[in-house]
């Protein structure tokens, strides 16, 4: 049974071994993995040590102290929020040696193409194809808002691969190389200014079978615990007190009295609660995980991110007056990570739109909330039984 101590007395062994101020950074993550330190609730062998996932504030509490490198998560959030724990769950004992370490050292980056223009709130109804020719998958299709494609090595991917079965049913999931022929990335310029957004083409775009995540057919399940495990990545972030959105305001407000009036002092602390409870939330869920994989309680937290950004950056701009109107740089740029409270507060009020979007739509996850969270009865639906070929378009 692995316990605190014990990875404690490991954590020191790997910062002997490999001294940070004299080793490679990428040598020293690799070592770090190798050592089931990188997520010591993975198995041995696969980054981790089998413990409980609690103990991995130890060994990165150990890390910090010592100044270590650590793997740039915000660069690679995708692979490490959403694929690397579907790969875990779903993949074959071959595809986890493959792809998790690189994907954890940041060596591979992934994006996800699942969204495309005619499926977006309604996931399932997605018309990417994808047919069998021997040991190969060729698909075709568009995907959209695909944050960091221009960044990718790899995909996560669902297609359609039986159009004569019921939307859900004729799904398969995919790992794609960002690198194959066929695939094309354009960027998706947005309010910001930045294109982290791209669409991603695929035309005729070969992916061997040994790449399959799941059966086929089964694509569907697969990707719950994608989505399960992103909304959680994005509404569950582990924050410190007036992390996030809110740390930006409650710092103006008490460094510029001046700009202070009684209405915004109200709402900035109705906001400065909402946030503080929505952290210790996170925190409760991430607590909850120790005993297994997300559940739909993570569409509430993203629910509420999403709401809380946007009312706090609407704040932040008003509380600034004209000068919250200022924007600092319209220059279209790619960032290579997304970064939802970054630059100035036009950037971050701007920004906050996509969040009621991205990772599921508001609309949808009030759905969630209320059928699979609440138990409340289930939306009257026309289409759960009709082949997909069928369905009007």
């Amino acid at each position: 049974m692995t316990d605190a101590a014990e990875l404690r007395r490991r954590t020191q062994e790997l910062l002997a071994a490999h001294p940070p101020a004299d080793t490679d950074r990428l040598e020293f993550l690799r070592a770090r993995f190798d050592a089931g330190l990188a997520w010591v609730h993975f198995p041995e062998g696969l980054g981790g040590l089998g413990a409980p996932r609690a103990l991995q504030a130890v060994v990165d509490a150990e890390l910090e102290a010592a100044g270590a490198p650590d793997n740039d998560a915000r660069r690679n959030g995708i692979g490490l929020g959403m694929a690397a724990p579907t790969i875990l769950q779903y993949g074959t004992e071959e595809q986890k040696r493959r792809f998790l370490k690189p994907l954890w050292t940041g060596e591979e980056v992934w994006c996800q193409l699942f969204s495309e223009p005619g499926a977006g709130s309604d996931l399932a109804a997605l018309g990417t194809r994808a047919v069998r020719e021997g040991d190969e998958w060729v698909v075709n299709g568009q995907k959209v808002w695909t944050s960091g494609a221009h960044n990718s090595r790899w995909a996560i991917l669902i297609a359609r691969t039986d159009p004569d079965v019921p939307k859900h049913k004729g799904i398969t999931y995919f790992l794609c190389d960002m690198t194959d022929p066929g695939v094309e990335v354009r960027p998706l310029r947005q309010i910001t200014g930045e294109a982290e957004f791209n669409e991603v083409f695929l035309t005729d775009v070969r992916i061997p079978d040994s790449c399959r995540l799941g059966e086929a057919g089964d694509g569907w399940r697969v990707a719950q615990t994608t989505l399960n495990n992103e909304r959680v990545a994005i509404g569950g972030m582990r924050l410190p007190r007036e992390g996030g959105m809110i740390g930006p305001v409650a710092k103006t407000w008490r460094e510029r009295p001046g700009l202070r009036t009684h209405d915004l002092h109200q709402r900035l602390l109705k906001l400065w609660v909402d946030a503080e409870v929505a952290r210790l939330a996170g925190e409760r869920l991430r607590q909850q995980l120790v005993a297994g994989q997300p559940g739909p309680e993570g569409a509430g937290m993203k629910l509420g991110f999403a709401r809380l950004n946007q009312e706090i950056s609407g704040l932040e701009v008003e509380l600034r007056g004209e000068e919250g109107l200022l924007y600092d740089d319209w220059t279209m740029r790619r960032p290579e990570q997304v970064d939802f409270t970054g630059r100035d507060a036009g950037y971050r009020y701007l920004r906050a739109k996509g969040n009621s979007i991205e990772g599921g739509t508001s609309e949808v996850l009030l759905n969630i909330v209320a059928e699979r969270v609440l138990g409340l009865p289930a939306e009257p639906r026309t289409d759960k039984d009709v082949a997909w070929k069928d369905l009007a378009r």
